[in-house]
């Protein structure tokens, strides 16, 4: 499987979006209701009379309708299509964020098979260079300090090994996680290339200001709060009801007239609830600043970590080419029997080490181009 294809599994199978697009169902439905109009109001009564001249019975009947929430149908529309955008908003973020963290695991997995064959072979290496300085120490033939560095060396390689076999499991599992598959599922991955260098720091910041859906979704949440302050400030108004009643009573007369009642806003005139909802509207305010702040942050760590990781893997790079000469001279002295095994076993190392180095930058440079990705919003490709 390709990244893209990982990616795209885990959007469709991911059990945690699935739960998401369930809830984005009810804010859909929510902004739905919000449109619909007050159902008016009925009510019927009778009356019959026990005693006295009047033989009719007194019948009445109301019909009513709620101008409060007529008054205030707009802005609760507004409300809650903000609210059912914002939904929306949050889990395509969601759905961006899943995606990417399934991109960093399969880079992960190839990353740490790599180093786990480069540490395999280290302690392969070192236990056998012990086992050939035990048999020496036993004949006498070197020092028994040169046995006990040879253990030490073994067992430092071996625990490079359990370390390096518990990531890629971890790696393995994670992504088999993100995906919405089995623990013990196992997926070959595509080779990846090295990304090519990103944008500068401020430009990816730009872009992540105008492409990200998790900002998006909060400029969409900071509407449904200004919607919410606007409905806080019409309810300080008397809430009003309309009804329109019909009575015939006993004597038989016939009569018709409206009704109208509505609070009186002497005291409370609502300014506490429109206090919270100021309130809340400016929090949300700081909550978005500081949103783009750790964007800010997060993409200039991310960019300086790549930095970094393609100085060093210039680096390692360099060095390859003699300690290859070295280790292939080494080996053939040994064969040849003009240098010790020892000797030429700890040229074979360094030149394992170097390529150590070498995959753990390359590791970094692809996990962390994915964060800037994950960061900006946006694509590699839509960098440009």
């Amino acid at each position: 499987m390709t990244p893209q294809g990982v990616a795209a599994l885990a959007v469709v199978n991911n059990p945690d979006l699935i739960a998401l697009r369930s809830r984005a169902g009810v804010a859909e439905a929510q902004a739905f209701a919000a449109g619909l109009l007050p159902d008016p109001t009925f009510s019927f009564g009778a009356d019959k009379v026990l005693s006295g001249p009047d033989t009719f019975l007194n019948i009445a009947g109301a019909l009513g309708l709620d101008l409060n929430a007529l008054r205030k149908r707009a802005v609760t529309r507004e409300q809650a299509g903000a609210q059912a955008r914002q939904v929306r908003l949050d889990l395509a973020w969601a759905e961006w964020q899943t995606a990417g963290l399934a991109r960093i695991q399969a880079v992960r997995i190839q990353g740490l098979s790599q180093i786990l064959d480069l540490t395999r072979a280290a302690a392969a290496a070192a236990e056998d260079q012990l086992a050939r300085s035990a048999r020496a120490a036993r004949r006498g033939d070197v020092p028994a300090g040169d046995a006990e560095a040879a253990r030490i060396a073994a067992y430092d390689a071996a625990d490079r090994l359990r370390n390096a076999e518990r990531d890629l499991l971890a790696a393995h599992q994670e992504l088999a996680r993100l995906l919405g598959l089995p623990p013990e599922t196992l997926l070959a991955l595509a080779p990846i290339d090295l990304p090519v260098s990103p944008l500068p720091a401020d430009r990816l910041f730009a872009i992540a200001r105008d492409s990200r859906t998790d900002l998006a979704a909060l400029r969409a949440g900071y509407d449904a709060q200004e919607a919410s302050v606007h409905k806080a400030v019409l309810d300080q108004f008397p809430t009003l009801n309309l009804s329109v009643t019909g009575n015939r009573d006993s004597a038989g007369n016939l009569l018709l007239g409206p009704t109208i009642d509505f609070t009186l806003p002497l005291w409370n005139r609502n300014r506490g609830g429109i206090a919270v909802e100021r309130a809340t509207r400016a929090a949300l305010k700081s909550e978005y600043e500081a949103r783009l702040f750790n964007a800010r942050a997060e993409i200039a760590a991310a960019w300086n970590g790549i930095a970094l990781a393609r100085r060093q893997l210039a680096e390692a790079e360099a060095g390859i080419p003699s300690l290859q000469h070295l280790s292939d001279t080494a080996r053939q002295a040994s064969i040849r029997g003009d240098l010790s095994r020892a000797a030429a076993m700890t040229a074979q190392q360094q030149l394992r080490d170097r390529q150590l180095v070498i995959a753990q930058a390359q590791l970094a440079i692809e996990e962390q181009t994915i964060a800037l990705e994950l960061l900006s919003g946006t694509p590699i490709e839509g960098w440009k």
